[in-house]
């Protein structure tokens, strides 16, 4: 069976499991309105659902990363990711030369002429030693950062030279006026600018393997080097975009100061969010109140510029208490993927699972995010990832310690919101 039909099987199978979810929860609303409370029955079997559609989540995530983890092949200079070209991409011959230089030095501790990274890369030595990947690898560990990292597939991300960035963003757009053609040209305010200065820190993970691993000429050192780092920089990096706090590593988006007071009248800075008015849970729903009153306050709270662009992100948790509510039709806001590469939605606008987010049920958690992250979350990157082959610290094992300085902080406060689980 190939990935595709699998994937769509696991899909088909995920529906199914949201549907029969759907019948029970409607039998269990039906029976709080009736009796005040669920039989245990129907709340063990809607336990039972949600697991079930939960594993179903877990191995659709798991295949899709499976099918976008790339494998890399080389041929005349051209570059091949799972046996599809790389269109635009190409290795020159000095590309090339690093790239086999640094295979021997990762597979033998074979060292070579620094020089060769400044060609192939147009970066110079770090001072803490050790050799810059390749070009190539590095792209397999961007790809793959990616692909698991969710807010790094959801942020603006530029590439640096240097650890000091700097971005300047206009709080109020600039000033402008109507004239007539003869009319004289007053002078405009001037516009206020605000320096954004994302905190940055270096990452490192330490993959460890054996030297008959290394000497197998059939193991993919390249690939195993890229994926075992990506991976733990996607964790780690996972983890300080969310919560962050800025010193010595990226400053997380959850880490602001929130107030629930609207765009034109909040300081620069300070995130918005919607108070449920229970500490640590939902609004209970009755005749007049239901707990998706939030989710449409928060959206109705996006500039509508900015809004096309805007997704939810929270946990697994969170998103399977979601999933019960109905809106004033009586109809489910969430809607499950329907094929390959969809995304769940939410009233319409797709989920990112983040599971780095604070759950619901903690106390005064800003625990569902809306934003449009691409305008709201700026990530920067020195470009070169470097490694140090170290086959002392950990004998029999050569550890390989590879290191990267990254940042990120929030660049325009309007474009994230918070559902924040407190009073007010």
């Amino acid at each position: 069976m190939s990935d595709l039909s699998e994937l769509t099987e696991l899909i088909d199978a995920s529906n199914r499991a949201f549907e029969e979810f759907k019948k029970a929860n409607d039998a269990q609303l039906a029976e709080l309105k009736k009796n005040g409370a669920p039989s245990a029955d129907l709340a063990a079997k809607i336990e039972a659902i949600t697991k079930d559609f939960g594993e179903q989540k877990s191995a659709i995530e798991r295949l899709e990363l499976k099918m976008k983890r790339p494998g890399i092949a080389f041929e005349a200079g051209r570059v091949f990711v799972r046996g599809r070209e790389i269109k635009g991409y190409t290795e020159d011959e000095t590309q090339a030369e690093h790239r086999k230089l640094f295979m021997g030095y990762l597979r033998k501790g074979q060292v070579y002429d620094l020089g060769i990274e400044l060609k192939a890369l147009g970066i110079s030595s770090g001072p803490d030693g050790g050799f810059a990947l390749p070009k190539v690898i590095d792209a397999m560990i961007e790809e793959t950062i990616v692909n698991v990292s969710p807010i790094r597939g959801l942020a603006s991300v530029v590439q640096v030279s240097t650890t000091d960035y700097h971005k300047l963003v206009n709080k109020h757009g600039t000033a402008s006026g109507w004239v007539g053609e003869t009319e004289a040209r007053p002078a405009t305010s001037t516009p206020q600018l605000e320096d954004i200065n994302p905190p940055m820190g270096e990452i490192y993970a330490n993959p460890q393997a054996t030297q008959q691993m290394l000497d197998d000429v059939f193991f993919s050192a390249e690939q195993w080097l890229a994926d075992e780092v990506a991976l733990e920089f996607a964790r780690a990096e996972g983890a300080a975009f969310v919560s962050g706090t800025g010193v010595k590593q990226p400053r997380g988006f959850g880490s602001y100061t929130t107030a629930a007071t609207a765009d034109a009248t909040r300081a620069f800075g300070t995130l918005e969010h919607v108070a449920t008015g229970s500490s640590g849970a939902f609004r209970t729903l009755s005749s007049t109140v239901n707990p998706v009153d939030d989710l449409y306050a928060v959206v109705g709270k996006m500039k509508k510029g900015y809004r096309a662009g805007c997704v939810w992100v929270m946990n697994k948790n969170t998103l399977f208490a979601v999933m019960a509510f109905k809106d004033y039709q009586g109809r489910y806001v969430f809607t499950p993927t329907s094929a390959p590469g969809v995304a769940d939605t939410i009233l319409g606008y797709p989920i990112t699972e983040a599971e780095d987010m604070p759950d619901y049920t903690t106390a005064s958690a800003l625990a569902i995010a809306f934003g449009n992250f691409q305008r709201g979350y700026l990530i920067v990157d020195r470009v070169g990832v470097r490694t140090i082959r170290d086959p002392f610290s950990n004998k029999p094992y050569i550890g390989f310690y590879t290191t990267r300085r990254e940042g990120g902080s929030v660049m325009n406060s309007e474009c994230i919101k918070f559902i924040k689980f407190a009073a007010s």
